[in-house]
């Protein structure tokens, strides 16, 4: 009976022993957690402005690189040489010139930001062009782009635009077309004009055209044709000839 009575005090103590082994591991769990204090659910409204703001910069971003990214390009060629890139926005976004005359041209007139007709209407007006054109010297006027049916709307326009415009040639063209005339550092109308005229005269090279003005290049053709009757002008800068008021042959430049 003692002995049994001993037993049961044994596993009396243990249960005793393990009761107090769980208190004490409770009490130094909450002590390193201070007490079992929970997370904080997070509180993701806070974040909001940060969201909202990196969304605004995106958004002002993307509004940046669709404003300033051009999608056409006008190419004005007189004797200066200027190219105006143009946005889905029809506003001017950037003036380069292609010779001499044309850096004076980009550098002194202010026309970024205008609608293209308002800036072709300030550089037809431009001191230097006028004395051109007073002289009877040729405009050439060509739109460039990937978009077929917007060229086609902005020539027509253009066309209006200069109806009154003595001696004006106005056409359109295909964007590719305009890295070759730049890699020969030429506008995209003298351009074609270049490349008219090689194909009658091989010696004639895009430094010879980058000085000459559009009437010099299209008496350069004649006299070529003259003495080449069997190649005739068909689409090219002299088969677009117009004498007195008025546009030129318009639709593709070549």
């Amino acid at each position: 009976m003692m002995n049994m009575n001993g037993k049961m005090k044994d596993i009396f103590d243990t249960i005793h022993a393990e009761e107090e082994l769980k208190d004490k591991t409770r009490e130094f769990l909450y002590t390193t957690t201070h007490g079992y204090k929970r997370l904080k659910p997070v509180n993701y409204r806070r974040f909001v402005p940060a969201v909202a703001c990196l969304l605004f910069l995106l958004a002002g971003w993307g509004g940046y690189y669709i404003y300033f990214t051009p999608t056409s390009v006008i190419s004005v060629d007189v004797n200066p040489s200027v190219e105006l890139g143009i946005n889905r926005f029809d506003k001017v976004i950037s003036v380069e010139g292609y010779n001499r005359e044309g850096d004076q041209i980009a550098a002194l007139l202010n026309v970024k930001y205008m609608n293209y007709t308002d800036a072709l209407d300030r550089i037809l007006k431009d001191e230097s062009i006028a004395s051109y054109l007073s002289q009877d010297e040729i405009v050439s006027i060509a739109v460039v782009g990937s978009d077929e049916e917007r060229c086609g709307k902005m020539l027509t326009e253009i066309e209006s635009f200069t109806a009154k415009t003595k001696n004006t040639h106005c056409c359109s063209a295909n964007m590719e077309d305009v890295e070759e005339a730049h890699t020969a550092q030429l506008s995209y109308g003298k351009y074609q004009a270049y490349l008219e005229l090689n194909a009658l005269d091989p010696s004639i090279t895009p430094e010879k055209i980058q000085g000459m003005t559009m009437r010099e290049i299209r008496d350069l053709l004649r006299a070529l044709y003259a003495q080449n009757p069997d190649k005739q002008p068909e689409d090219g800068f002299l088969h677009g000839e117009h004498h007195g008021y008025g546009n030129g042959h318009g639709g593709k430049c070549h």
